[in-house]
């Protein structure tokens, strides 16, 4: 089959089942009720604590090919997912499905987990680090489903991705099962991609190194939600939850695209009273906050809220009365952990909430704008950010799909060329994010419009920014760093990318290392 971006969708993939391709951003509508996880009881008196993983696998019990998940919000410095898959391989437990939010490099214990047996199947929303390059490799017998922030919250709320148990890394904890993430020595911030697991999942087991006297407050999931406490010597490290991808670029090149990016905006009109804004994890999207910031400042301007990914710049912004809000699904760093344990104006969400699609109103219907990277895009404005110019996997949509479908402006940030390859192509590598959804794209060559955006073509070149066509800057790209090789992909597909809707927007290949 071909889907919308015409990219061919086999109609059937071992591991995964049926395939329904992608056919438009907005064509795919629900048609099902929402699932019902397992209905419980707990009777006075009845303890929730157990003295160990290991008690609570026997507890349960978990079994053979049961479906696991765990959240990221913890990023490198996440620790529960290696403990309670060793546990599962001390125990003998095969064939688990793990569902872990995003996978980063301190993950790489998966790949043994998965060579022995323990481990057979991945869903996730963004993989990096030694697994994902497992993972291109072929190691998987099936393929990995990579989805997006919003889209996991649909799966899971729709049952087609269905939560035998759900293992949370919680920074602080009563006996009950409270839980929050502000609290406790390895607090990390918003627990929000957590809420759907624990929502859905039939069994939720609170792993926690900070047990408080009950009730704790503030509360993030309650106790009617959580079967089992357990006590570790440590969850995560929250150093670990900043990275290279959070933290703004001091490369000269970028600024000055975060700089006119953040004049697309103002030309654009929607620097005004009531904007609202993301950026994605990307340096120079970060970036681009400054100088909206200044712009703000200047137009003595208040906008609504912040949403998203949360960093200290942008907490910044709200304490300065820049923006009345900051909805948090996300915390980028330790200021963000901050924020949400002291300012009432600065919300935890969850990622239903904040992206799926299939509610009745997620938040990024409301932004005005985000910005986002890319590592690829191409003349029809459609991007990638899941695979390399090699076809190595090294990374994933998270919100990237959900807030360009949402926003009434999106703006692609990137040099032109980057590591001594163009960024502007014919046809990207591996389809994420489609063009209808994109709006601009700012480089640090010029600044493209999609053609569907003639309104705004005017404004922009009005206003003096350097407007090109996307063709010339592929052209121009080409003549700076030649032509990209083109990667040598074999037919076994290793990862299926899911659109927000669950449709297929394409699949990533094989890649010989």
């Amino acid at each position: 089959m071909i889907n919308a971006l015409g990219r061919e969708i086999p109609e059937y993939i071992d591991g995964y089942g049926k395939t329904t391709p992608f056919t438009g951003v907005f064509a795919t509508r629900p048609g099902m009720h929402r699932y019902g996880p397992t209905v419980k009881a707990a009777r006075p008196g009845e303890s929730k604590l157990a003295r160990s993983l290991e008690e609570v696998f026997k507890r349960i019990p978990i079994s053979d090919g049961m479906t696991l998940s765990f959240h990221h919000h913890f990023r490198n410095g996440d620790k529960v997912v290696n403990m309670v898959l060793a546990t599962a391989a001390k125990l003998g437990i095969r064939g688990l499905n793990v569902a872990l939010s995003a996978i980063f490099p301190v993950h790489a214990p998966l790949i043994d987990h998965i060579k022995t047996g323990v481990v057979s199947a991945l869903d996730t929303n963004y993989l990096s680090g030694l697994v994902a390059r497992a993972v291109s490799a072929g190691m998987c017998a099936r393929p990995v489903i990579l989805r997006t922030h919003g889209g996991r919250a649909r799966a899971i709320e729709c049952g087609h991705l269905k939560i035998d148990v759900a293992f949370i890394a919680a920074p602080a904890a009563d006996d009950y099962g409270n839980i929050n993430g502000v609290s406790g020595p390895a607090a990390c911030g918003s627990l929000g991609y957590a809420f759907p697991d624990a929502e859905y999942a039939d069994v939720v087991v609170a792993v926690t190194d900070h047990l408080v006297d009950y009730p704790l407050t503030p509360i993030s999931i309650p106790q009617t939600r959580v079967d089992y406490v357990v006590k570790v010597d440590k969850v995560g490290s929250p150093e670990g939850i900043v990275s290279g991808t959070t933290r703004i670029t001091e490369d000269p090149a970028q600024l000055r695209i975060a700089d006119v990016a953040a004049k697309v905006i103002q030309a654009a009109s929607l620097i005004k009273d009531g904007f609202s804004f993301q950026t994605g994890a990307g340096s120079a999207s970060l970036a681009t906050a400054h100088f909206v910031r200044r712009t703000m400042e200047q137009a003595g301007v208040t906008g609504s809220f912040i949403l998203g990914g949360i960093t200290g710049h942008m907490v910044e912004m709200l304490e300065q009365g820049l923006f009345r809000k900051i909805m948090d699904v996300q915390g980028f760093d330790l200021e963000a952990v901050r924020s949400l344990a002291t300012n009432p104006n600065h919300v935890e969400i969850g990622s239903g909430f904040y992206a799926n699609p299939f509610n009745a109103g997620c938040a990024v219907n409301r932004l005005d704008c985000v910005i986002l990277g890319a590592t690829e895009i191409d003349t029809d404005f459609n991007v990638n950010v899941v695979t390399g110019s090699d076809g190595l996997i090294m990374g994933g949509s998270g919100g990237h799909s959900d807030t360009a479908a949402g926003a009434k402006l999106t703006i692609i940030v990137a040099n032109l060329v980057r590591g001594r390859l163009p960024i502007v192509m014919d046809r990207v590598l591996t389809a994420t994010t489609p063009g209808e959804t994109v709006d601009v794209l700012v480089t640090d060559q010029g600044v493209a419009v999609n053609p569907g955006r003639s309104d705004l073509l005017g404004l922009l070149i009005t206003a003096g920014l350097p407007v090109r066509n996307i063709n010339d800057l592929r052209l121009l790209a080409e003549r700076i760093a030649g032509s990209r090789a083109k990667a040598t992909m074999h037919e076994k597909i290793v990862a299926i990318v899911e659109y927000r809707d669950g449709t297929i927007i394409d699949v990533a290949r094989q890649v010989m290392i």
